[in-house]
């Protein structure tokens, strides 16, 4: 380096003269503006390099900023995720509460209603097994249960105690293969015996093939098995096949049909009548009432009698003109002048000539014209 300054010393200070003349003229110099000509090389020569560092610094600030809202949008959505499963659950357990809730106003309405003398209570486990169809409810000795009593629904029968114990009981569901009640229909008053298959569908046996049940009827506790009360639902039929010497009816409980979470323990039953083949139980349908008749205004009906235009008529108009004229009352009294008012006297019909005396019966003879 000292080697090229010492080699080229004179060209160097030229340089370096000329450039500080150069500056020179360019401070003293100023444009159209009044802007002095080295500040217009200046800043010319500096904005490319300053827009090449602006956005270096704005991408950069751009990146950190938004790999900050991401972190902090992903906190944000673990922590709404968290929240939604939180009202998920509530959601969940508001509906259970609301459910029971029902169930157990449903259940309250029905002891109101029932004459038999019921007790509440709540399914808090099942039995064990492939085909077992038990139950346990958080009602026992303590609450007056005894082992055989009936256990139902507001919908229909669900079965009967088993085994008491001091705060629970085990119940025997109908749908239990072991399980058997009296039942009649509710058509025919026909008596069979239900009984459970293992499975969510019961048979009806003991029926004869001559006996007429049709799908869709229903079936109702007889009473003659001294645990279920007589008059209280117990299924409706789904299927009729005829067998050897009994027919082969299904039937679907339909104390089951709601679930079985509340249920009610009869602790003193009252037979009750089984209702008309016309009143279906637990329809469930609403039917709006007829609308109301459309009434439009019917017209006027003329109470005046048409007046006849016969010839008879305006006779007795005529006549009765004449009479008002001359002060008469028709029925009463003399009849008027009707020669008096020869305009509104009737017109007299044409007769013949009387004939003279002494020649009654005889034939008019022709009158001779004379001859011109």
């Amino acid at each position: 380096m000292e080697v090229f300054f010492s080699r080229y010393r004179n060209v160097t200070v030229l340089l370096l003269v000329l450039f500080a003349q150069l500056l020179l003229l360019a401070w003293q110099v100023r444009g159209k503006q009044e802007v002095r000509l080295i500040r217009v090389w200046a800043v010319t020569a500096i904005t490319p390099i300053a827009q090449v560092i602006e956005t270096v610094r704005s991408q950069s600030a751009g990146f950190v900023q938004d790999y900050l809202m991401l972190m902090h949008a992903k906190d944000e959505n673990r922590q709404l995720r968290e929240e939604i499963g939180k009202l998920k659950l509530e959601n969940q357990f508001l509906r259970s509460e609301l459910q029971m809730a029902d169930r157990v106003r449903a259940l309250a309405a029905f002891q109101a209603r029932t004459p038999s003398k019921t007790l509440a209570a709540r399914i808090i486990a099942t039995g064990t097994g492939a085909n077992s169809k038990l139950a346990y409810i958080d009602r026992g000795a303590t609450s007056g249960v005894m082992r055989g009593m009936a256990v139902i629904t507001p919908d229909g029968i669900v079965g009967r105690v088993l085994a008491v114990f001091p705060f629970s009981s085990q119940v025997l569901l109908i749908t239990d293969p072991t399980f058997a009640a009296g039942v009649i229909s509710q058509k025919g008053r026909i008596q069979g015996t239900l009984k459970g298959q293992g499975h969510a569908t019961c048979i009806v046996d003991y029926i004869p093939n001559e006996e007429k049940v049709e799908v869709g009827e229903w079936f109702y506790t007889s009473g003659t098995d001294r645990v279920f009360p007589k008059g209280l639902p117990a299924g409706v039929v789904k299927a009729v096949r005829p067998g050897r010497t009994f027919q082969e009816i299904l039937v679907s409980p339909s104390g089951f049909q709601n679930g079985l979470e509340e249920v009610l323990v009869v602790l003193e039953g009252v037979h009750q009548q089984i209702p008309d083949a016309t009143q279906q139980p637990q329809s469930g349908m609403y039917i709006l009432p007829p609308p109301p008749a459309e009434t439009h205004p019917s017209p006027a009906v003329s109470t005046e009698v048409p007046r006849l235009a016969t010839d008879a008529d305006r006779l007795k108009e005529r006549y009765r003109a004449i009479g008002e004229a001359q002060g008469h009352r028709f029925g009463s009294g003399p009849p008027p002048d009707f020669l008096r008012n020869p305009a509104a006297a009737p017109p007299r019909p044409q007769t013949s000539p009387a004939p003279e005396p002494g020649s009654a019966g005889k034939p008019l003879s022709p009158q001779p014209t004379p001859n011109p």
